[in-house]
């Protein structure tokens, strides 16, 4: 037995199996209550913007990444990105990059106005845009998206004038990456690379089979 006091009035004598039960009653009702509070795994994310994105509300998948961005789910959640898109807001850097490493909107594609999407902008001045300033850093599965595999990123279509979902946007039978739009002799899909961007996925490796073709066909005089 318990005594019980209330202001006011003598001890209540209450027996312990009713103290008990109204706990069990208690946990009961804030289970139930956080269950259909909106997130039944409770890993931070709602269910419905789990739903909305692909993601399953019945999996606690917080620390999930399946887009490779540098940004776990919950981070995506928080930052109002998406979480199977690498680049939210199209403007060529990753939302992880761009909040880790740049302190930049991931939603806003040209935070500053100056009419120059972010990724576009060389924020150190040292002749490399900020959308390939991590290029020979990340590992190849984080490697930049090409939504039409023409062997150009994504990133780099806006440079050209090319379509990131349309793998020849000029029609002229030659895919994108393949074109040579400044006539260098160096293809489009080459024309940012470094050394040591050899990523086997990305077809923008430096000594393309195509490229050295090219190179054969040279008459020389």
């Amino acid at each position: 037995m318990h005594l019980t006091r209330v202001a006011g009035k003598k001890p209540v004598r209450i027996a312990s199996g009713a103290i008990l039960a109204l706990y069990s009653c208690t946990s009961l009702f804030m289970g139930v209550a956080y269950a259909g509070s909106g997130d039944r795994d409770r890993d931070g994310m709602p269910n419905r913007w789990e739903v909305n994105h692909g993601l399953n509300p019945d999996v606690a998948n917080a620390d999930g990444n399946p887009d490779h961005d540098q940004l776990r789910n919950l981070s995506e959640y928080r930052h109002s990105t998406e979480p199977k898109d690498e680049d939210t807001d199209d403007d060529g850097m990753d939302d992880g990059d761009e909040v880790k490493e740049f302190d930049k909107d991931p939603e806003d594609p040209d935070q500053n106005n100056n009419g120059v999407e972010d990724g576009d902008q060389d924020a150190d001045d040292d002749a490399i845009d900020n959308e390939d300033e991590d290029d020979t850093e990340e590992n190849c599965r984080a490697d930049d998206d090409d939504s039409d595999e023409d062997g150009l990123d994504n990133e780099d279509e806006n440079d050209f004038g090319t379509d990131e979902d349309d793998s020849d946007s000029d029609d002229d039978g030659v895919e994108d990456g393949d074109d040579d739009s400044d006539n260098d002799l160096v293809d489009d899909e080459d024309e940012d690379d470094e050394a040591d961007d050899d990523c086997d996925s990305n077809d923008e490796d430096q000594g393309d089979e195509d490229d050295l073709d090219d190179i054969d066909d040279i008459e020389l005089p």
